[in-house]
């Protein structure tokens, strides 16, 4: 019975690792509305941990003008991400 708490930790720590992954992402992303400086400061840990991903996403989509959906297609990635790793993880602990 230890075994299938040992799995179920791992699976739920998995999920819960890019979700906030996901909430940095969405901090990063509304910060300026929120009023949160996320460049300096106690919340520069989040700029951080997203700029990579962001940068790297910006670097694949075409020219928006004023328009940035960098935030956006990072949270689908994650998310696509996160789907496949703990269903992964599901059928490989389940063996």
């Amino acid at each position: 019975m230890s075994s299938v708490w040992v799995h179920a930790v791992v699976i739920r720590g998995l999920y819960c690792v890019f979700t906030l992954l996901m909430l940095a992402v969405l901090l990063r992303w509304f910060g300026p509305w929120l009023q949160l400086d996320v460049e300096s400061g106690r919340l520069r840990w989040i700029s951080r941990l997203t700029d990579p991903l962001i940068y790297r996403i910006r670097r694949l989509l075409p020219p928006m003008g004023t328009i940035d959906l960098a935030p956006f297609f990072t949270l689908l990635m994650v998310w696509f991400i996160r789907q496949i790793a703990v269903w992964g993880a599901i059928l490989i602990l389940k063996f």
